[in-house]
């Protein structure tokens, strides 16, 4: 998630009714690696693309590899407000060189597709009466914040082509599985809190399990900036990256982003860092209003109250 600006307009959520997935400003999970909980929108489609230069070299096998590398991700809200389909491909081209011989590689490196449902949204019918006497009380620490948005993922790895950057030894597998869980928390003072646990490849020889936790702080209605730690463990590779960066919000549908990370070890040792952008198509949507439950019951007592008024009425008048 990373560099959206959901948490700018987190007042709303407290105070009025919301508005379901839809945000009116983009929502981006450029350009950290975790997955907000939140969809784009039912009917929306939403575009984010960046390229990265990479450097990597690994101390104990004796090589280095730099290039570049591009990430094109597509996002399209399916037939509920809450369902996502998701694809994610990732293309690289680098010029390898060891003691042994120097060659250059390039094709996609993964390529995902996969479905994201928002199970729980804890400001989906909620609504907080706002004290007009006390700015403190309208302020104050609240419990209820720490209380989660919770999405799972579901998808398949896709590999239908030669793979030049698989590890040495590793099976290249045509499909494979991953799941996520995946949560999001909007505090107060423009932050996001998002956190994926994940399980990749499974049931090949290269499966993995890792996680992404992702702080995001809004300073404005345009900047915002974030930073990153993702881990990994599996038989074939464990790492530990951290992340950094900022959005700048052109528009309501269009945004910027520059971002670098590094991770801990030397085996093999990552830089990289690039810049990118987020695009959303949004004109065949149609705002789901959800009514809050404490303006429901004010209405159910309207209600009655004009049928005692029309029967009170009648009985005056001598109807029955």
């Amino acid at each position: 998630m990373k560099l959206n600006l959901l948490a700018l307009f987190s007042f709303f959520f407290l105070f009025q009714n919301s508005y379901a997935q839809y945000t009116d400003d983009i929502n981006s999970n450029r350009p950290g690696s975790s997955m907000s909980a939140f969809s784009v929108g039912k009917t929306v489609i939403q575009l984010e693309s960046g390229m990265n230069l990479t450097n990597e070299r690994h101390d104990l096998l004796d090589y280095t590899a730099k290039g570049y590398s591009i990430d094109f991700v597509t996002r399209y809200g399916l037939f509920k407000e809450e369902l996502e389909a998701i694809l994610d491909v990732n293309y690289q081209n680098d010029r390898y060189v060891s003691d042994e011989f120097t060659k250059k590689r390039s094709g996609v490196k993964a390529s995902t597709l996969g479905f994201k449902y928002l199970v729980y949204d804890p400001s989906k019918n909620y609504e907080e009466e706002p004290n007009i006497y006390s700015w403190k009380a309208n302020h104050r620490f609240k419990w209820r914040q720490f209380i989660p948005a919770l999405s799972g993922y579901a998808g398949m790895n896709l590999n239908f082509s030669s793979n030049p950057f698989l590890f040495t030894n590793e099976q290249p597998s045509r499909i494979s599985p991953k799941v996520m869980l995946i949560t999001q928390n909007i505090f107060p003072g423009a932050w996001v809190l998002v956190t994926n646990i994940f399980l990749d490849k499974i049931s090949t020889n290269n499966q993995s399990t890792g996680y992404v936790v992702t702080l995001t702080k809004g300073f404005n209605d345009q900047w915002s900036g974030f930073i990153e730690n993702k881990g990994i463990k599996g038989d074939y590779y464990a790492d530990g990256i951290f992340t950094a960066g900022a959005a700048y919000l052109f528009n309501k549908s269009f945004q910027m982003d520059a971002s670098i990370s590094k991770n801990y070890k030397n085996t093999p040792a990552l830089t990289f860092g690039g810049i990118g952008v987020s695009w959303r198509s949004d004109t065949k949507y149609q705002k789901v209003l959800i009514k809050s439950p404490k303006k429901e019951k004010k209405k159910d007592k309207s209600i009655k109250g004009k049928e005692k008024e029309k029967a009170k009425k009648r009985l005056d008048e001598g109807q029955f």
